[in-house]
């Protein structure tokens, strides 16, 4: 009944939209106190509201469908907030701008020293104890995720860690409160301007590492170096303008043969590599005695991460350098100069809007966006209205609010939707359902949901992320000219490794632990008391978890599946039994599977 009301109060919706738009129901009384009554044969009874609007759940469906979109993972209590939201989702995003960043570097750090000092409580040796690496960067995200109120930041924070991407599948992983500075440069301009966030990721040294221009060096034709190209292709082909020339709506330029243009060749490759030539350390960590100077050359195991590569002019390529669109930086400049010349060319490319913008939807809201909805929200990359380029709180609203977001119309378009990625499962079910920590620990070391479903933050196989935004699942959907990104992590193994996962957070009440368990730290696990409490009617079950996790959507054949495993549970603590074994059937259902 309440999928049917859902759908009838969309159509109300769509039919209607240049009339005034209701947020209330039938019989709910609009402006004029309208109730609908009825009484009976027995004159002992009085008339009563049979409809009245009460316990219909469209606008929490909506709302958690939103959140879902929105944060990382939110419970019930912020779904009910924000469909009351005063002044709407406008204003809720427009409040989590306002809220202070919660830094993801000071909560490594203090994942670090807590699990320092609690093995060295327990009788190690603190230099037999590594770290700080990327297990505490682990525990310092899931913490953070697990117990932020600044939920639209981190959201935003780690769909750009997909785009700039660096990976701790490299040395990077042994240092894991400098890669927690490094997502720091998404926290702190998820709201900020894009061409500071793209400077920053530049000049900071995981991502020099990362992408070898770090230690590059200048021209030398006598002992046969050139500098590294590497980073001068990804920031283009990756991190800002693609590989051919767009349309404001995404689409692709064509020259005068049908052909699409390319948006830059290797020649201005080359010379754009000259440009990012003679960055080194910035500063000095606790591991050099030899010297008080940082120089060029030396690795990340000597440098201050958390310090900007600084310039070192000797070792930077002088003289003219012509990049994309035939843009000559001119001799005579500084070597940072240099640098932050190229970067303004490059943001000021016309394809960085569509670039960025599609990346983002697909990250946020869906796979395959209209050129429409492309166009949209590049014109809010171009123009935040008040003249400022690349405004990502303008990108941000303009994707969200966006009717292919949010108009119920759209559920209905075969084209519409996408997988869920395995980690934004994790994050939403934890976050979703009440839990049990009594330390106030969320931490998760993340390693064996790596190894089952290929996704863990910063976990990354290389620069191109886990997905390419054009991939294309064999079948249906590529011979429709659709892709879906996130199936390139879906097969034969992870699917079942997803399906395990499920299972021992659900079934087994293993939902994240610590390497920490022989010093002090205990595993996290779900409180589903609430749950169990109503579970002598398996529909309040369905109900609910509904609201939580399918946004409405939950199919009559889901609904049967569910009934048929529940309803036979009558023995022993079965109330236990049909709420997690609900949970889990409903996790791995394809229901779940495809956000719409």
């Amino acid at each position: 009944m309440k999928r049917i009301l859902l759908v009838i109060s969309c159509g109300i919706f769509v039919f209607n939209m240049n009339a005034q738009v209701y947020t209330d129901y039938i019989g709910a009384g609009h402006d004029l106190d309208i109730i609908v009554t009825s009484s009976t044969a027995n004159t002992a009874t009085d008339a009563a509201n049979t409809v009245s609007g009460s316990g219909m759940d469209a606008d929490l469906m909506e709302a958690s469908r939103f959140m879902y979109q929105a944060t990382l993972g939110v419970d019930r209590a912020e779904v009910m907030a924000v469909a009351d939201y005063p002044g709407g989702y406008a204003a809720w995003i427009d409040d989590q701008i306002l809220l202070p960043a919660s830094s993801m570097e000071a909560s490594v750090t203090t994942a670090w020293n807590e699990a320092l000092q609690a093995r060295i409580d327990g009788g190690a040796d603190p230099d037999d104890v590594f770290g700080p690496y990327a297990l505490h960067f682990h525990y310092g995200w899931w913490q953070n995720a697990m117990t932020n109120s600044d939920h639209l930041r981190h959201k935003i924070a780690y769909a750009m860690s997909q785009i700039l991407v660096v990976s701790m599948q490299s040395d990077l992983r042994d240092r894991g409160v400098e890669v927690g500075h490094f997502y720091d440069i998404f926290v702190d301009n998820a709201f900020g301007n894009y061409k500071d966030m793209l400077s920053e990721v530049s000049l900071h040294v995981a991502m020099g590492y990362y992408l070898s221009h770090l230690n590059n060096p200048r021209t030398d034709l006598s002992n046969n170096i050139h500098p590294d190209e590497n980073y001068a292709r990804e920031i283009l082909q990756l991190f800002s303008i693609g590989l051919y020339k767009l349309n404001n709506d995404g689409s692709r330029q064509l020259d005068t043969n049908g052909n699409p243009i390319p948006t830059y060749n290797n020649a201005e490759i080359k010379e754009l590599a000259k440009v990012f030539t003679g960055l080194g350390a910035g500063a000095l960590n606790a591991n050099v005695t030899w010297t008080t100077t940082p120089y060029f050359g030396l690795d990340i195991w000597g440098i201050d991460m958390t310090v900007p590569m600084q310039m070192y002019e000797t070792w930077h390529e002088q003289g003219p350098k012509t990049i994309i669109d035939g843009y000559t930086i001119p001799a005579g400049q500084t070597g940072m100069e240099d640098v932050q010349d190229a970067i303004d060319h490059i943001f000021e490319h016309p394809n960085v809007g569509p670039f960025v913008a599609r990346r983002l939807i697909q990250r946020l809201v869906k796979s395959n966006p209209t050129p429409a909805y492309i166009a949209r929200v590049a014109d809010a990359f171009n123009d935040n209205g008040q003249g400022v380029r690349g405004d990502m709180s303008a990108v941000t609203k303009a994707i969200l609010l966006d009717e292919e977001a949010r108009d119920c119309s759209y559920l209905e378009d075969p084209t519409n939707g996408r997988l869920r990625e395995p980690l934004m499962r994790y994050t939403h079910l934890a976050t979703a359902l009440p839990t049990d920590s009594p330390l106030g620990r969320y931490w998760n070391n993340g390693y064996g949901f790596l190894d089952a479903a290929k996704q863990m933050v910063l976990q990354s196989p290389s620069v191109f992320n886990f997905y390419l935004p054009d991939h294309q699942p064999v079948g249906n959907i590529a011979s429709n000219g659709l892709v879906a990104p996130e199936f390139k992590l879906h097969n034969t193994a992870s699917s079942i490794g997803m399906m395990n996962e499920v299972n021992a957070w659900a079934v087994w009440d293993n939902l994240m632990y610590s390497w920490e368990g022989d010093y002090g730290d205990v595993p996290v696990t779900l409180a589903t008391e609430d749950i169990e409490a109503t579970a002598d009617e398996v529909e309040d079950i369905i109900n609910e978890y509904d609201i939580l996790f399918t946004h409405g959507q939950l199919t009559d054949q889901t609904r049967n599946t569910l009934r048929d495993a529940l309803n036979p549970l009558v023995w022993g603590d079965y109330q236990f039994d049909r709420t997690r074994l609900g949970l889990y059937l409903l996790l791995i259902s394809p229901d779940y599977a495809i956000i719409k």
